[in-house]
């Protein structure tokens, strides 16, 4: 699972493996060693819920989707799902999960496991 940060804003991709895993396991997990320091974050089903949701709590970030999304990620091209979520001082955290789909350009990056871009020429 790939994460990317900007401000308030933060983007979660995840290749085919990482979608059946989420829906077989109910969570996907990642983290990222800092020297002695360790940053975490996961993505996690979560009954009940309507839309995308995240906390912050002991170290770790962890954005919560339902189980309805993970089927559709799953079952159909649905490329992704995006929420904006209302914060203390005005501010809004947004949030998105999608798919990784494989570069167009060239790259190192092991891409077996990602989607087919929908924007590749055949």
């Amino acid at each position: 699972m790939k994460i990317r940060i900007k401000g308030n804003s933060v983007r979660l991709r995840l290749t085919k493996t990482e979608v059946a895993d989420l829906e077989s396991k109910g969570f996907v997990a990642e983290e990222t060693r800092f020297g002695s320091g360790v940053f975490r974050y996961r993505l996690e089903q979560k009954k009940d819920l309507q839309h995308l949701d995240a906390c912050f709590k002991n170290g770790i970030m962890t954005v919560f989707i339902p189980p309805v999304f993970v089927k559709s990620l799953l079952e159909t091209d649905k490329v992704g799902y995006e929420d904006s979520l209302p914060g203390e001082n005005g501010h809004t955290l947004f949030l998105l999960v999608e798919k990784d789909f494989q570069c167009l350009d060239q790259t190192r990056e092991d891409q077996s496991d990602m989607y087919m871009n929908p924007n590749q020429v055949c």
